[in-house]
C-alpha cells in the first residue's frame, strides 16, 4: 500500500492521530468514531474490553487528501502494537503465543455494514501453527487462518475470497478427519489461489498485513455502498472514518464459546427485555453477515444461565452509562465474556416512542431529554396504518399465508417480488412501483435495491443480520430467516412450500410478526400501544403550553383528533357540505336567492343538521368553524367556480354576500344549542385583508348569533395573503381570533400555486437543479420569517385577539420550531399531525 513521502506538518501533528483505549476521550466522537469512542468509554468504566487502539479520522482525512497513508503512521502504529504485546504477553507475527488483531472501521455516524472489517490479522504459517499448538486444535487454527486470508484477499487485494475457500477446502476436511496437514501446506495452497487471481499473495509479515488493512479500511470510506448510504441519510462526506485495531478474542474456540449481537431492550417494540442472538462456536461476521441463523438470546440463556446473567448485568450497566438503549457486540471465549462494541441501538419508530416514554417514567431521562431522543418522523411512522385485520383473517382462511420468518423491522407492506437489487431500483425509477426485494441474504452491495424497495425478505439470517439492521435504519418492513423461501435467481422465480411463483408476484409482509402472504392486503388505521406513551405526550404539553386544533370533516375524525390529544378541532364548513353532498344545494340556494331571498331561510337548519354530530363528538373540546370558501381548489373542481363567479361575482369576496355569512353563523348557533357540546367556538372567514371587512363580519355575527351563544363564540379571520398579514395589527383590533395559513402565505410570497407546497414534484427537481436557495416546504427563509414575526408583534398589541398558525400536511420540525420561537402558541394541523405537533412543540420548548 502507498505511503506518503512528505512528513506531516506541525498543524497535522497537533491533532491526535493514534490513541489507545485508555488515552482517548469518549466525548471526541468526531475524532475516534462511534466504535472507538464506545470502546474508550467502556474501558474507562471497567467493562471487559479486549485492549486496542484507534487510528483517528484525522488520518482518514489526510489519506483522502493525499491518496496514501501519512509517512509517520507506520512508526506510530508500530509503537502501539508493541504496547499491545506488552499488555497481553503475546507476540505480533510470532509465537509461541501469537497476538492477533481485528481491524475495523468506525465512522462518527453509524453506518452499519457499509465499510470493511478484517479479522484474525497477524496470521501466517508459523503463527497458525503456534495457535494450533497453544489451543490443541489444529482444525480451529486452520479455519481461523483461512478466514483471515479470504477477508484480506477480498478487502485489501480486491480479489474473490471464494477461490481461497475452494483451495483450502480439501485440506480443512482432512483436518476435520484428524488427518495430518501442515500449516505451511495450507498457506501455500492459499497463496497459490490468491496469486492466480490477484498476481500477489497475502503478505506473510504481520506489520505489512496491518498497514495494508488499515489503508484498505480507510479506502472503504469512499466505496459505492458507503457513498450511497451517506447520500441517502444526508451524512457529510468529509467526516471520515476511524480505524480500530483490537486484540482478537475467539468465539469459535471450544465450549462454551460463541459470539453475539444483543440489544439492552427489544429494538422492534421497545419492551424492556434483552433482545438478540448468540451463535455458538462462531465469529462476529457469521452473525452480522446473515449467512447463518443463530439462536435467540433467551434460548441460549437456558443453556448458559450464569453467563447470560453476567451479560444482562453488563447490558444494564451500559444502558445506565449511555442513558439509552444500546446495541452490543460480544464474544465468549471459553466462558470469558468480552464486549467488543457498543452504540446507540437502531430501533423502529414504535420502539423509539416506547423507550423514550419508559425512560421518562423510570426517571432515567428528564422531560426535555426524553423528548429530544425522538423525532417527528418516528412519531409519524409509529402511527402509520397496518393490514386490515379482517383481510388478514380472510387471507389465512384462504391459505394465502404461505410462510413466516423472523420479523426484523415492523410495518405492513405489499408489492411485487423482485429478486435483484438492480431491478428493484430500476422499477422504482421507471414507474414508482411498490416492490418487495427477495434475497437469500443481503450485503452492503444490495443497499441501492433495499432503498428502492418497499419491503425486504431474506431466506437466511437473524434479527441482527445486515438486512435486519439496515431495514430498521431505513424504516422499511423486513422479514429475515424465512427457511421456506427458495430463490432461483437465474430463472427469476421463487417458491414457498414447493409452489413456484414468478418474479413480480404480489406479496404482503408483516415485518412485526414475520408472516408472508401471497397477494396484496388492504391497510387499516395505525397507532402505537406503548404503555407509558401518555406520560411522554403529557410532558410535551406541559412544556409547550400550546393549543392544537385538528382539521376534521366527520364525527369519526373528531373522535380521532380528541383521542390523539387535540385541544380543539377545525371544521371547514365547505368540507362538511362536500362530504355530505350538500354543497351544491347551498350554492343553488344562494344563486336562486337573488330572485327570492326566502330560499336561504332553510339553510341555517341544514347547516346545523350537518354540524350537530361533529359538535356532539367534540364534547368539551373547542371548535373552530371556517366559513365556506367557494374559491378553494376542492370547490372549484365540484362547482366550476369560474362559471359560478361569473353568475355571482360577489361570492369571490370574503364579505361580498353578507347573507351567506349570516346563514352560516345562524347554523353554527343552532348546532351549539342542539348538540351536547360544552366547549367554546370560533368562526373565521378566509381571505380577509382589511379592518373594514373584519368590522362587517363582526356586525353580521352580532345580528346572527343569539346572546347566549354569542358569549361562547370568537369571531375572526383566516389570513391567506401578504396584505392580510401586514394589516394583522389593524384587523386584530376588530377580531377575537386570527389564523394565518402558512402554506397559502408562502405560496403567495413565492408566486406558486398552493398545491405545489404540498407535493414532492416539481419542487424537489427544482431544488436539485439549484434554482432555489431554500425549500419553502421545510424552512422559513429570512424574508418570510420577518412577515410572521411582524404578525406576532402585532398580536402582542391586541392581547384580546388570539393568533394561530395553520400548517397543512406534514410539516417539518424546523418550521414548527420556528413558529414556536416567533411566539405562536395556537396551531391548526391535520388529524394525523396532532401527535407530531405535540412532540415537536414540546421539544422546542425544552431546548
Amino acid at each position: 500500500m502507498p505511503v506518503a513521502e512528505a512528513p506531516a506538518s506541525s498543524a497535522q501533528r497537533s491533532v491526535a492521530r493514534v490513541l489507545s483505549f485508555e488515552e482517548g476521550d469518549y466525548r471526541s466522537v468526531e475524532l475516534l468514531g462511534g466504535k472507538g469512542a464506545g470502546l474508550v468509554r467502556m474501558t474507562a468504566a471497567g467493562l471487559p474490553v479486549p485492549p486496542g487502539f484507534v487510528i483517528t479520522t484525522e488520518v482518514c482525512r489526510e489519506r483522502q487528501r493525499d491518496g496514501r497513508l501519512p509517512a509517520d503512521i507506520p512508526s506510530e502504529v508500530g509503537r502501539y502494537v508493541r504496547a499491545l504485546e506488552e499488555r497481553t504477553g503475546r507476540g505480533f507475527g510470532r509465537g509461541p503465543a501469537p497476538l492477533l488483531v481485528s481491524v475495523r472501521s468506525g465512522s462518527p455516524v453509524s453506518m452499519p455494514g457499509m465499510m470493511d472489517t478484517i479479522l484474525n490479522l497477524g496470521l501466517n504459517a508459523q503463527t497458525a501453527q503456534a495457535i494450533a499448538h497453544e489451543t490443541g486444535d489444529a482444525a480451529f487454527a486452520a479455519a481461523v487462518f483461512v478466514r483471515f486470508v479470504r477477508m484480506y484477499t477480498e478487502i485489501v487485494l480486491h480479489g474473490d475470497g471464494e477461490s481461497v475457500g475452494s483451495a483450502a477446502a480439501p485440506l480443512l476436511e482432512k483436518l476435520r478427519r484428524s488427518e495430518s496437514v501442515s500449516m505451511e501446506e495450507l498457506a501455500e495452497a492459499c497463496d497459490a489461489a490468491v496469486r492466480d487471481e490477484c498476481g500477489c499473495a497475502v503478505p506473510r509479515d504481520a506489520n505489512e498485513q496491518l498497514l495494508g488493512a488499515i489503508d484498505a479500511v480507510f479506502e472503504s470510506w469512499n466505496s459505492r455502498r458507503a457513498l450511497t448510504y451517506r447520500n441517502f441519510h444526508s451524512i457529510p462526506h468529509d467526516l471520515g472514518t476511524a480505524v480500530v485495531v483490537q486484540t482478537m478474542v475467539f468465539g469459535n474456540l471450544g465450549s462454551p464459546s460463541g459470539t453475539g449481537v444483543a440489544f439492552s431492550r427489544d429494538p422492534l417494540t421497545g419492551s424492556p427485555e434483552l433482545f438478540g442472538e448468540f451463535l455458538e462456536n462462531g465469529q462476529g461476521e457469521d452473525v452480522v453477515a446473515g449467512t447463518t441463523t443463530p439462536q435467540k438470546i433467551a434460548e441460549a440463556a437456558t443453556r448458559y444461565s450464569d453467563l447470560f446473567e453476567r451479560f444482562a448485568r453488563v447490558a444494564r450497566n451500559l444502558e445506565d452509562l449511555y442513558r439509552d438503549v444500546v446495541d452490543i457486540e460480544f464474544t465468549v471465549e471459553r466462558g470469558t465474556l468480552y464486549v467488543l462494541q457498543v452504540r446507540s441501538a437502531k430501533r423502529t419508530a414504535q420502539a423509539a416512542l416506547r423507550i423514550a416514554s419508559d425512560f421518562l417514567v423510570e426517571h432515567r431521562l428528564g422531560e426535555a431529554e426524553a423528548l429530544r431522543v425522538i423525532s417527528l418522523a418516528q412519531v409519524r411512522q409509529a402511527g402509520r396504518p397496518g393490514f386490515d385485520p379482517a383481510a388478514v383473517s380472510r387471507a389465512r382462511e384462504e391459505g394465502r399465508m404461505v410462510a413466516s420468518g423472523i420479523g426484523a423491522s415492523p410495518g405492513h407492506v405489499s408489492g411485487g417480488a423482485i429478486l435483484d437489487p438492480d431491478r428493484a431500483e430500476a422499477a422504482a425509477k421507471q414507474n414508482g412501483g411498490a416492490t418487495i426485494l427477495l434475497r437469500p441474504t443481503t450485503s452492503p452491495h444490495d443497499l441501492h435495491g433495499m432503498i428502492a424497495a418497499r419491503g425486504i425478505l431474506t431466506s437466511l439470517g437473524g434479527a441482527t443480520s445486515h438486512a435486519a439492521v439496515v431495514a430498521r435504519a431505513l424504516n422499511k418492513p423486513c422479514i429475515v430467516g424465512c427457511e421456506r423461501l427458495e430463490i432461483d435467481a437465474g430463472a427469476k422465480r421463487f417458491r414457498f412450500n414447493g409452489t413456484w411463483y414468478d418474479e413480480g408476484t404480489e406479496l404482503s409482509l408483516d415485518g412485526g410478526s414475520g408472516e408472508i402472504f401471497v397477494g396484496s392486503l388492504p391497510v387499516a388505521e395505525g397507532g402505537t400501544g406503548a404503555p407509558n406513551l401518555d406520560a411522554l405526550y403529557a410532558a410535551a404539553d406541559r412544556m409547550a403550553h400550546c393549543r392544537i386544533f385538528a382539521r376534521v370533516a366527520t364525527p369519526a375524525q373528531v373522535r380521532a383528533a380528541v383521542e390523539r390529544g387535540a385541544t380543539g378541532v377545525m371544521i371547514r364548513l365547505g368540507d362538511v357540505l362536500t362530504t355530505s353532498g350538500r354543497l351544491q344545494q347551498l350554492v343553488d340556494a344562494v344563486l336562486a336567492s337573488r330572485e327570492d331571498g326566502a330560499l336561504l331561510e332553510g339553510m341555517p337548519q341544514m347547516i346545523a343538521e350537518l354540524l350537530v354530530p361533529l359538535f356532539d363528538a367534540a364534547g368539551e373540546a373547542d371548535v373552530m368553524l371556517r366559513a365556506v370558501d367557494l374559491g378553494t381548489g376542492e370547490a372549484a373542481e365540484l362547482l366550476r367556480t369560474i362559471d359560478l363567479f361569473a353568475l355571482e361575482p360577489r361570492l369571490a369576496l370574503p364579505v361580498g354576500l353578507p347573507a351567506l355569512l349570516d346563514v352560516q353563523q345562524r347554523g353554527l348557533a343552532l348546532a351549539m344549542q342542539q348538540a351536547n357540546f360544552g366547549g367554546s367556538a370560533q368562526f373565521t372567514v378566509r381571505h380577509v385583508t382589511d379592518p373594514a371587512e373584519m368590522r362587517e363580519i363582526g356586525a353580521i355575527a352580532g345580528a346572527a348569533l343569539p346572546p347566549a351563544v354569542r358569549s361562547r363564540v370568537s369571531v375572526g379571520a383566516t389570513i391567506t395573503s401578504l396584505r392580510g398579514a401586514l394589516m394583522a395589527a389593524e384587523i386584530g383590533r376588530h377580531a377575537a381570533v386570527l389564523w394565518l395559513e402558512a402554506r397559502s402565505l408562502l405560496a403567495t410570497a413565492f408566486g406558486y400555486p398552493p398545491s405545489v407546497m404540498l407535493t414532492a414534484d416539481p419542487l424537489d427537481d427544482y431544488l436539485r437543479r439549484g434554482l432555489l436557495s431554500v425549500d419553502p416546504r421545510v424552512t422559513l427563509d429570512e424574508s418570510m420569517t420577518r412577515v410572521f414575526v411582524g404578525v406576532a408583534a402585532a398580536a402582542a398589541l391586541s392581547p384580546a385577539c388570539r393568533v394561530g398558525i395553520r400548517l397543512s400536511g406534514a410539516f417539518s420540525e424546523d418550521m414548527l420550531a420556528t413558529f414556536y420561537r416567533i411566539g405562536f402558541r395556537s396551531f391548526a394541523v391535520d388529524v394525523d399531525e396532532v401527535r407530531p405537533a405535540r412532540i415537536g412543540l414540546g421539544k422546542e420548548a425544552g431546548r
